[in-house]
């Protein structure tokens, strides 16, 4: 009963914060308790939510991977890895790259390079980036 405010009005019981969050896990979807972690840990390694990265400047952002792939632009590899935050994709291009160790799909990643917009989508060229926990 320690979680129940004493101020409470008459005739009103709270739940317990616990019960709240338990009853509201249960509620949800699986991508919206996954979406809903990756947003807390991505905001607890300081990077920018991808869905407030702006075009044209340099931001942080961390993910994970959802799919990686080998497209060829102006006739040379470029890898590209689709990185996923809770609230928004990025598209990030290691250009002249056929395969970079560790960039697997279901890999936890911190980029950062400069945000461009191309047919819609947010795309991050060559982004410095730092490989986290296992997939």
């Amino acid at each position: 009963m320690d979680d129940v405010p004493a101020a409470a009005a008459p005739g009103t019981r709270r739940e317990p914060r616990g019960l709240r969050r338990f009853l509201r896990r249960m509620a949800s979807s699986d991508a919206e308790l996954e979406a809903a972690e990756l947003q807390e840990t991505s905001g607890r390694e300081g990077a920018t939510p991808i869905t407030a990265c702006g075009e044209r400047t340099r931001h942080c952002v961390a993910g994970t991977l959802r799919t990686v792939t080998l497209r060829p632009r102006g006739g040379a590899p470029a890898l590209e890895a689709e990185l996923y935050d809770g609230t928004d994709v990025i598209s990030l291009v290691w250009l002249g790259r056929r395969r970079i160790a560790g960039i697997d799909p279901g890999r936890r990643l911190r980029a950062e390079g400069l945000v461009s917009v191309q047919d819609g989508r947010k795309v991050m060229f060559n982004p410095r980036y730092e490989l986290r926990g296992g997939s």
